[in-house]
């Protein structure tokens, strides 16, 4: 969930799970549950890229988890010697891409994003950071896409971060601010649903990546 300033909104006393006084580790521990939870309540996406995961850890496929988002704490109170209270904190922009992990011995590197556009990814729904990062995994000889979800077609892709950097590239110069869904069906892979996994995309790494 981002709010406007970025800021923590205030947590009610009354909140049962809160106890009056908590140890900083776990009061960050708890933020980052409802971050995750309330965020994943509207990106599906999220959710099946969240569940694959760890159905591939569970069964030793793969090691590939979210990054969690980084928080920087502004003010902590210090009623005692041995608790603190944290009175302010900020959810800092992440600085690289969503997912990283490790499948046969090769690195990944990807981002999940979704849309309601028919036609189109606009390329604002990423950030000049994620492209470096991308740019670099490349590289190190990394494995760095994108999953895509179209969800008025109700289809899911993979996409080479190659791909998008060019994209990005391109509408810097003036180009186009958005990739077309007909470039993603010919360029991309689509990945296929099921049950356990949700979305397997590992699949499709290994058949057009190794």
């Amino acid at each position: 969930m981002r709010y406007p300033n970025g800021k923590f909104p205030a947590l009610q006393h009354s909140d049962a799970e809160l106890p009056n006084r908590m140890r900083a580790e776990d009061f960050l521990t708890l933020i980052q549950d409802k971050q995750t939870s309330a965020a994943g309540r509207g990106m599906s996406l999220e959710e099946d890229v969240n569940e694959s995961n760890a159905y591939y850890v569970a069964h030793e496929i793969a090691s590939v988890h979210k990054k969690p988002t980084p928080v920087q704490i502004v003010k902590v109170d210090y009623p005692s010697r041995s608790s603190a209270v944290i009175r302010e904190a900020y959810f800092r922009q992440p600085s690289t891409t969503d997912y990283n992990g490790v499948f046969e011995g090769r690195y990944l590197d990807f981002e999940a994003k979704e849309t309601r556009n028919k036609t189109s990814l606009p390329l604002n729904n990423f950030h000049a950071h994620q492209i470096n990062h991308m740019r670099l995994v490349l590289k190190q000889k990394g494995i760095s896409f994108a999953i895509i979800r179209f969800i008025l077609h109700d289809e899911t892709y993979v996409l080479d971060a190659a791909h998008i950097i060019r994209f990005w590239e391109e509408a810097a110069c003036g180009g186009r601010k958005s990739i077309p869904y007909s470039y993603i069906q010919k360029h991309g892979y689509l990945i296929p649903e099921g049950f356990r996994p949700r979305l397997d995309y590992l699949s499709v790494i290994k058949r057009h990546y190794f």
